[in-house]
């Protein structure tokens, strides 16, 4: 469990605290967001978690609670990230194993030529989503099935030579942790992340005892969602059991701030040890300026660990202004946007259900929370 306790305690300003506040509750209060939580640490000190709007969008719906479960979408990557290299420190696999090593029918149409680190770091030449994804969804195919369809698809470029954000590199890095371990990737994050860190409310894919606490995304009427009359989108059973290792983990805030912390801690969380310093630095630190296959102007442009998006050399908006070159973090489509800043001993969890929020206000709320640490955070 996490500590809880007041602000002042965790080392931020009660009172500047509020624009953040403010700015959650005016934009629900607007229409912006049907729903937001918002939940910061400082020295694994958290404050209490505050929570806007109602568990679903409309009026009738009940109000959101701090205790309500997120789809978090690609905040996925970071966790089944960990996974991968939890085998990579266990001896099991190696970042320049190529993956058709691992997986054989991997190895067409020039995949044989990705490794494990391309997978990580978005440089495998895969695509985001498959060509398929919007038929497959609709005829409620399973991950296996996706799979096999990444095994077939083609490469936007040769690997280790560009970065291009790929969902497609997670499905493949569940299917290489379920054939090392023997297990599906499901039940290895349940066994070996979530179990140990005390993340009850966490699971990659959901069961029906979950589906009432979970928070419902506002779907908008068009097909890149689904569209609220489908029986595949967000909010429907199809996708809260079908467990993508890119975008299908269900979580809260505690329980993510609880994954921060365990990087900012070097890897280990109340005594229990899931990664080593040295993964945790590898982890966070730019692997891509160091591929020199890949054309110096992207390397400037683009900063990626293992899973995590870095905020230097260039960030994303919910970073906000002030955050350090230091931090690392992810967001995802459904509304969520998570980091954590050595630099401050810092964490950052805001999960919304409105997908895609306006890029200005997740920088406006981040520099709020940045702006409301006290003055020894720079001692």
């Amino acid at each position: 469990m996490l500590r809880v306790s007041g602000p002042e305690e965790a080392g931020f300003s009660a009172v500047r605290l509020e624009n953040a506040y403010r700015i959650l509750e005016e934009s629900v209060a607007k229409g912006i967001l049907p729903a937001a939580g918002l939940l910061m640490s400082r020295h694994g000190i958290a404050v209490e978690p505050r929570v806007f709007g109602r568990i679903a969008p409309g009026a009738d719906a009940s109000p959101i609670d701090s205790e309500a479960v997120f789809l978090v979408a690609s905040v996925t990557k970071p966790v089944t990230a960990t996974a991968a290299m939890m085998l990579v420190e266990r001896g099991k696999i190696t970042l320049d194993d190529h993956v058709a090593s691992i997986i054989p029918e991997f190895a067409s149409k020039g995949k044989d030529k990705i490794q494990i680190r391309h997978l990580l770091s978005h440089t495998s030449g895969l695509p985001d989503q498959l060509p398929e994804n919007i038929q497959l969804r609709k005829q409620h195919r399973g991950l296996d099935v996706y799979v096999k369809h990444i095994y077939d698809c083609e490469l936007l470029f040769s690997p280790g030579t560009n970065v291009s954000y790929q969902s497609c590199g997670f499905g493949i890095l569940g299917e290489i942790v379920r054939r090392v371990e023997g297990i599906p990737l499901p039940e290895f994050l349940a066994r070996e992340i979530f179990k140990p860190l005390g993340m009850e409310n966490s699971s990659l894919g959901t069961t029906k005892d979950m589906y009432s606490k979970i928070a419902r995304i506002n779907i908008r009427d068009v097909e890149e969602y689904g569209g609220p009359r489908t029986d595949w989108n967000w909010n429907t059973e199809y996708w809260w059991t079908f467990a993508a290792p890119w975008g299908g983990m269900f979580t809260t805030l505690e329980d993510y701030t609880i994954f921060l912390q365990m990087f900012l801690n070097g890897g280990s969380f109340h005594g229990k040890r899931l990664l080593s310093p040295a993964t945790v630095s590898a982890m966070t630190r730019n692997q891509i300026i160091g591929m020199r296959t890949i054309p110096q102007e992207v390397r400037l442009l683009n900063g990626w660990g293992f899973g995590w998006r870095l905020n230097s050399p260039a960030g994303l908006p919910s970073f906000g202004d002030l955050a350090s070159p230091k931090a690392y973090g992810h967001t995802g489509a459904t509304g969520t946007a998570v980091w954590a800043d050595p630099r401050w001993n810092l964490t950052y969890v805001l999960f919304t259900t409105q997908p895609s929020p306006p890029q200005r206000l997740l920088r406006l709320c981040a520099n709020s929370i940045i702006g409301a640490l006290e003055e020894d955070a720079f001692k």
